[in-house]
């Protein structure tokens, strides 16, 4: 199968499956800096060390973007969430909730595709299980199903989203989720 015509069926599934907006890229044009883990670790989130996909446990971010740059491809997605105003906490929260079961769905489609490797990346904590058993000091009951953030591999997203063709911010009263997959060909 010819390259594009696959990125373009893959990106159309997501589109589907409820995305804003999909787009393919190498990973070569993906921003990367160590010091986006910095952001991890003010905690802005609440997830840092309450959460086995995000740092300290995520692993040390040297590996990670290592990891993330043995990779070809990326598939990067969005959605936008409508706000009443920057206040609106109730509709933010709604946007993360939808965000979080696109980043499952997309997963989920991802391993069924014939592909060499992948990887999901979503934003936040990974929220394959209602409460992370990291919040309990317990193992993680799903470590085949974690889904890291791509904050936690070091991406710079809002100049990702821009290489990309998207849009970091998408106008007032709007709040933006992405997610990404990793990905080799066969």
């Amino acid at each position: 199968m010819d390259s594009d015509v696959f990125f373009r069926e893959i990106t159309d599934k997501v589109l589907a499956l409820g995305a804003y907006k999909a787009a393919v890229m190498d990973v070569s044009d993906v921003s990367a800096d160590e010091s986006f883990r910095k952001l991890c670790e003010q905690n802005v989130c609440g997830n840092y060390g309450k959460n086995w996909a995000c740092p300290p446990d995520a692993g040390e971010i040297g590996a990670l973007m290592k990891e993330l740059r043995s990779y070809k491809y990326t598939l990067l997605y969005q959605i936008v969430g409508k706000l009443e105003d920057s206040f609106d906490f109730e509709g933010m929260m709604a946007a993360a909730k939808r965000h979080s079961e696109l980043v499952l769905a997309v997963s989920a489609y991802a391993k069924t595709l014939p592909l060499k490797r992948c990887l999901a990346l979503g934003a936040g904590g990974c929220t394959v299980c209602e409460k992370c058993a990291r919040k309990t000091d317990e193992p993680c009951r799903h470590p085949d199903k974690r889904i890291p953030s791509l904050e936690a591999y070091g991406v710079n997203v809002s100049k990702t989203a821009e290489a990309a063709g998207m849009k970091y911010i998408n106008g007032q009263n709007t709040v933006t989720y992405f997610g990404g997959v990793l990905f080799d060909l066969i």
